[in-house]
């Protein structure tokens, strides 16, 4: 998933920057520096961080007496920091460097997961999961730059290897949740913070300051980036798209009304899927079909999936919700390589403005949707986050022309050069 983990920097930020994409060798993607290994372990378990959650959300609200829309909270309290926060990071990276950012973010987080464990209330434990929200932010938002920055291989290399951390940690995160949830929904957060804890003290031993970037970016930067028609409307498409993708994630564990291990079971199938066709599927989509199409059939795809989520038995729930991260894993990918190939703007401007507009659905949906059920049934809020896939599907068909740009890589010549971003 690059975008929701990646927290706006994915692969595209390096696409022009450095030699053409091509599919790397297996040797030369492992054999990188302790440093690189170190910031990629620390990558797995911040996007851990995303679904951990998942299978423990029943257990959180039996366990503070707490109904489905208040711990779904969770989520909002975390992308909602999250989305500002991709106003800031930039600025504050661009000034004190990637590894001290890394640390901050890291330091952050070990803090907030901590915290979280010890609420006993779920005021608290939101409070507490904005906090961690902020860390995140921060940390995901230079991880890529400083992979590709200490790797070896070419740029290329670096990218798979971040985007494999990026996979293994979504599969893995409602995994871990499931096997230190089973025993008390407060393991899993001195988990995360533990895991963080070890990705702290690695990066403080193996990873040094690299290069600056070229120029400082502004607090408003981002948002002046949204003023190019085709940054606008791919960002208009995610936070459609977004809204049906976190109706998933933060509403179905209540539908299904599993134990841990079994709900842990479920998402661990979706984190694969997700993974997979996000890192392998994708690009061979977007290669032959052109990216907007791609993402337009995937929308589609995933609203009639979503319809079917509103009325199917328990059994189909759990086939749809994995079948779901295939939609969810080519989506992520088209829509980060569109907003950061369609504009002029410096690509991590791009991606910081764009992820501020998606991380708002993210944080609307997990709070509206438990409402939409207490006020009407089950199957509305699946019905209502299909009507949003379609929309985010005529969004984009209807910039069909805008986005071709990016397919054909347009922008490449009204684009300055760009040196990798050290700390962006």
């Amino acid at each position: 998933m690059r975008s929701l983990s990646d927290g706006g920097q994915t692969r595209g930020n390096t696409q022009a920057e450095h030699a053409p994409e091509h599919a790397p060798e297996q040797g030369r993607i492992l054999k990188q520096p302790m440093a690189v290994w170190a910031t990629a372990f620390a990558a797995v378990v911040a996007f851990m961080g995303i679904g951990l959650v998942d299978p423990i959300l029943p257990s959180i609200a039996k366990g503070l007496d707490a109904s489905p829309s208040q711990v779904s909270l969770l989520f909002t309290s975390y992308f909602l920091i999250t989305a500002v926060a991709m106003l800031v990071t930039g600025f504050v990276s661009s000034r004190i460097g990637g590894r001290r950012t890394l640390l901050l973010g890291l330091a952050l987080v070990v803090l907030f997961a901590g915290l979280a464990g010890t609420s006993g209330s779920v005021g608290e434990l939101v409070g507490f999961r904005a906090g961690w929200g902020l860390g995140n932010a921060l940390f995901v938002s230079t991880s890529l730059a400083v992979i590709v920055g200490a790797a070896s291989g070419g740029s290329s290399a670096a990218i798979l290897l971040y985007e494999s951390a990026l996979g293994l940690g979504m599969a893995c995160g409602p995994l871990l949740g499931a096997v230190l949830g089973d025993a008390s929904w407060r393991y899993p957060f001195y988990g995360t913070a533990a895991l963080m804890a070890i990705g702290f003290a690695l990066i403080v031993a193996l990873l040094q300051e690299q290069p600056g970037p070229a120029r400082k970016v502004g607090l408003l930067d981002p948002l002046k980036a949204l003023g190019h028609k085709g940054l606008a409307t791919t960002a208009a498409g995610a936070f459609f798209y977004n809204y049906g993708f976190f109706t998933v994630l933060a509403f179905t564990p209540f539908v299904l009304n599993m134990s841990p291990y079994r709900s842990g079971a479920v998402f661990f199938g979706w984190g694969v899927l997700l993974a997979v066709c996000s890192v392998l599927v994708a690009p061979r989509l977007q290669a032959r079909f052109g990216s907007a199409n791609v993402a337009a059939v995937s929308l589609l795809l995933f609203a009639v999936d979503l319809g079917v989520l509103a009325y199917g038995s328990k059994a189909v729930i759990v086939t749809g919700v994995i079948v779901s991260g295939a939609c969810i894993g080519i989506n992520n990918t088209v829509f980060t390589e569109m907003a950061l190939e369609v504009s002029d703007s410096p690509r991590p401007v791009a991606s910081a403005g764009y992820n501020f507009v998606r991380w708002f659905a993210a944080a609307a949906a997990p709070f509206l949707a438990p409402k939409l059920e207490e006020h009407f049934n089950v199957h509305v809020p699946f019905l209502v986050a299909g009507a949003t896939c379609l929309v985010a599907a005529a969004v984009l068909f209807g910039a069909r022309r805008t986005l071709a740009a990016v397919d054909h890589h347009d922008t490449a010549a009204v684009r300055a050069p760009q040196p990798v971003p050290a700390a962006a």
